[in-house]
């Protein structure tokens, strides 16, 4: 599994990429892990030695698949917080030894180690035979899903954590191996496109619950049910009112609590402002009426109908969050109401 993850395709033919794949260079190497990891200090454990590296990369929506090798013994480490990615590090070939919360922890072929570079130091040493199939994932992608999905964004006590997961014949190296087979080069709104979103809901979803299985964080029930009273009144007004977008103070007024108050209990409850959740209630809303509104609608219409006057910001955030434009999502919509029904 994975053995031949971005070089064969799903009817095992070679996949063409763009670019060199291969460098003896240490200079090429290091742009091209700038590029698709983020900036860090890479130094050889034998001095003289040379790189013989392999270098592929794909995407799945922001989800950056790469098949990289350094062709030689290797320590990383200051990784730039500042770029904001989650590394997950899955091991095809040889091994890599990884800083952890006690002694270090090894990887092997198909075992996975995740660490958050946006919130905590790491380092890794890798063997001379080392090959990986590696994930960059921007740490913000992973909170959007974590709160559509479930709620809420996990605190630090989640992402600060470094974890060894998964294993030979695991389901998320299944998921690995369809996901390097299946992603296409697309912009968002075609059917290329939509199935690279696809993927990485899928791939951020499963690495959410692998990461939560091991910290102990129950991502189904834990903070929505531990969430005070006057935290989830304000949700249910946000969500029916989110046409009208309420005033945060307003709100705080009618669930009985200060502003203050309100979004201290949504940054420790649910690990966003109460102006963060109510904007994707907008979001979502406003998404809804494109699919279902009449063909003659339009988007400029529709937008202004949930008060948002600046379409150009608007679709800025739209695409942020749904990996296209209203455009897109209203001329699928319409092409949905045009299509000729069978009889």
């Amino acid at each position: 599994m994975l053995e031949e993850a971005l070089v064969l395709d799903a009817a095992g033919r070679p996949i063409r990429h763009d670019g060199r794949t291969r460098s003896q260079d240490w200079d090429e190497v290091q742009e091209f892990c700038r590029k698709v990891y983020m900036p860090y200090r890479v130094r050889p454990l034998d001095r003289r030695a040379r790189p013989d590296a392999t270098m592929i990369s794909a995407t799945a929506g922001r989800v950056t698949m790469t098949r990289f090798a350094y062709g030689t013994g290797i320590h990383l480490n200051e990784f730039d917080p500042e770029a904001g990615n989650i590394l997950v590090l899955n091991t095809l070939r040889g091994g890599l030894s990884h800083q952890s919360d006690g002694t270090p922890a090894t990887t092997g072929p198909g075992e996975s180690y995740v660490v958050d570079c946006s919130r905590t130091d790491y380092w890794l040493e890798g063997d001379d035979a080392h090959m990986q199939f590696n994930l960059t994932i921007p740490h913000r992608a992973m909170e959007e899903i974590a709160e559509r999905w479930f709620g809420f964004v996990p605190d630090d006590a989640l992402w600060t954590r470094r974890v060894k997961f998964a294993g030979p014949g695991s389901r998320w190296l299944s998921l690995l191996d369809y996901a390097a087979r299946a992603a296409r080069a697309g912009a968002p709104g075609t059917p290329e496109g939509a199935l690279n979103r696809h993927l990485e809901e899928m791939i951020c979803l499963e690495l959410l619950q692998h990461w939560a299985d091991a910290t102990g964080l129950r991502l189904d029930r834990g903070a929505r049910a531990a969430a005070p009273r006057h935290v989830r009144q304000a949700e249910e007004i946000m969500t029916a009112e989110a046409r009208e977008a309420p005033a945060i103070g307003d709100i705080a007024r009618r669930v009985g609590v200060s502003a203050r108050t309100l979004s201290e209990g949504f940054r420790r409850f649910r690990g966003l402002s109460p102006r963060a959740f109510l904007a994707a209630r907008r979001l979502e809303g406003l998404r809804a009426d494109l699919l279902t509104a009449a063909p003659e609608r339009s988007v400029t219409e529709i937008a202004l109908s949930w008060g948002y006057s600046n379409l150009g910001a608007l679709a800025g955030l739209y695409r942020n969050r749904f990996g296209e434009r209203p455009s897109e999502t209203r001329a699928r919509s319409r092409h949905r109401h045009c299509a000729p029904k069978s009889d």
